[in-house]
């Protein structure tokens, strides 16, 4: 009698591959580190330290650690930059800073938005459209969580007077540079000069109207406010590192509507101001050091003269912004 044939038994499983896998990385220290200056469809224009620019893509060796503008990368492969060629960003240095926001406070994805800054220029015009008071203060949250110090920049100081938003920041120690067309930019310049500062600002401010006067040639495009809306018009459309001719970098960003602060908690925020946290250690537990909470520092200290009631009032203005 015949056994019963199985035609699939002459057919073996696939092998599994015999090379082992070697747990040695590849080194790249000896690889040129370079900023990124600027990010466009996945590729990314990095600058070397002799000012040549090099088009590159992210290698697969990164996963899916994210690469921002001021980002230190290390780059392997084509680093001529020459016209068709493309590099590798092979490793990520470690940040000194990253400036994030979300899209609003119900939004928890936090959004990086640059790497490695000193500081962050808020421009906000004086008029047309109005100052947003709220959005400054997000902004200033999110720069004092992040490390990176605050400078505010006002705008079209010919329609109006730059008073009451030196009055509510002043307090804070925040400093304060004002401009109108025309007007000498020297108080800027210094305010930038050999540092990497972020421009931030609400869309139609005279952001880019800025960029262009400190470099010229630059051509960011400007815009101007709405009529109907009175709101700006998006402009720029992604960030970009431009170098100062004094020394020091301005990273333009696009203009914002909205600046969520879900990622920072309170704490953080108030570690930011020295002399405000030695006040606060022997609050009550979970206190939001606002002026509902009961017993906290900050009321005893103003009481005993040790902190000034126009700092406090700055400070808790801009604690409403977690509200």
């Amino acid at each position: 009698m015949a056994r019963w044939h199985d035609d699939h038994a002459a057919f073996e499983r696939p092998r599994k591959r015999s090379r082992p896998r070697t747990k040695d990385r590849p080194d790249y220290s000896d690889a040129p580190v370079a900023m990124v200056a600027s990010i466009d469809r996945g590729r990314y224009r990095c600058l070397l330290p002799d000012g040549l620019a090099v088009s590159a893509t992210k290698a697969r060796i990164l996963g899916r650690k994210g690469v921002i503008v001021g980002d230190r990368v290390r780059l392997d492969g084509d680093v001529s930059g020459d016209d068709g060629t493309l590099a590798r960003i092979v490793e990520v240095e470690e940040r000194r800073s990253m400036l994030r926001r979300s899209a609003d406070d119900a939004d928890t994805f936090e959004r990086p938005i640059v790497a490695n800054a000193d500081q962050l220029m808020i421009v906000t015009a004086l008029a047309d459209p109005e100052p947003r008071m709220g959005m400054i203060d997000r902004i200033l949250v999110a720069a004092y969580d992040a490390g990176v110090a605050p400078v505010l920049c006002l705008t079209k100081a010919d329609l109006a007077s730059p008073d009451l938003l030196r009055e509510a920041y002043e307090p804070l120690g925040v400093p304060i540079v004002v401009t109108q067309p025309g007007s000498d930019l020297d108080p800027v310049r210094e305010q930038l000069a050999d540092l990497t500062t972020v421009l931030i600002g609400h869309s139609g401010v005279g952001k880019s109207t800025l960029v262009n006067a400190l470099v010229p040639g630059t051509g960011r495009a400007t815009g101007a406010v709405s009529e109907v809306t009175g709101k700006g018009r998006h402009t720029s459309t992604s960030a970009a590192a431009i170098a100062l001719p004094g020394g020091g970098w301005i990273i333009d960003t696009p203009g914002v509507r909205s600046f969520g602060i879900s990622h920072v908690r309170p704490d953080s925020f108030i570690a930011a101001f020295n002399d405000l946290a030695e006040f606060v250690e022997h609050c009550p537990r979970g206190c939001r050091h606002d002026s509902t909470a009961p017993e906290c520092g900050l009321d005893e200290a103003f009481r005993n003269g040790l902190l000034e009631g126009a700092r406090l009032s700055s400070f808790r203005r801009m604690e409403r912004a977690f509200v």
